[in-house]
């Protein structure tokens, strides 16, 4: 059966790297990976989004809308953009702390976190991390792509172990510590 995860948020938070260990994980594990992304203006803080495919029955590396068994959100705004990426049953996991875009801050404007997870609510199971909490715990601000992940292990869709093997081979080894402890930071 294949699973279907869409990885999302904005650049520079650590999206492109969570999907290589995600799909890193996977072929680990011996299955079939097809995965690609979308980054576009990302070096600006524009959208990214990343497909990750795994199956032996997966035959294109874009997940159809509809068809994600899970959203891993970086920042509650993507997950509104892209949510209809997400099947009726699906997950959605999401950093709770809004990155404010450069056009709606220069606008006046700003995003409503509390709405947009409620939003959500309604098109899926939503589980909100409080990434913040987690990074001053941690003691780092570039593990959020390590905490959403561990997060997503607990729906059964990532496994745990997979993981933490991937991130000893795509992650420097004085910072392979820090990761393994983001991963297992929500139990």
């Amino acid at each position: 059966m294949a699973k279907n995860i869409l990885i999302c948020g904005v650049g520079g938070q650590g999206t492109v790297l969570a999907a290589k260990v995600l799909s890193q994980a996977a072929i680990s594990s011996g299955q079939r990976v097809l995965s690609a992304e979308t980054i576009g203006m990302a070096q600006r803080g524009g959208s990214v989004v990343s497909h990750v495919r795994i199956g032996s029955n997966v035959y294109s590396p874009l997940v159809p809308k509809g068809k994600a068994d899970i959203i891993i959100a970086f920042e509650a705004s993507e997950a509104v953009r892209n949510i209809d990426y997400l099947k009726p049953d699906g997950i959605v996991i999401v950093n709770k702390k809004v990155v404010q875009p450069t056009t709606a801050s220069l606008m006046g404007k700003s995003f409503d976190q509390t709405e947009m997870i409620s939003y959500l609510e309604t098109r899926g199971k939503v589980i909100a991390v409080d990434t913040d909490k987690a990074c001053e715990e941690l003691k780092s601000s570039k593990v959020v792509n390590m905490v959403l992940l561990g997060a997503a292990c607990n729906t059964g869709v990532i496994e745990k172990d997979s993981l933490k093997k991937a991130i000893k081979l795509l992650v420097k080894p004085e910072f392979y510590e820090l990761n393994i402890r983001a991963i297992d930071y929500i139990s």
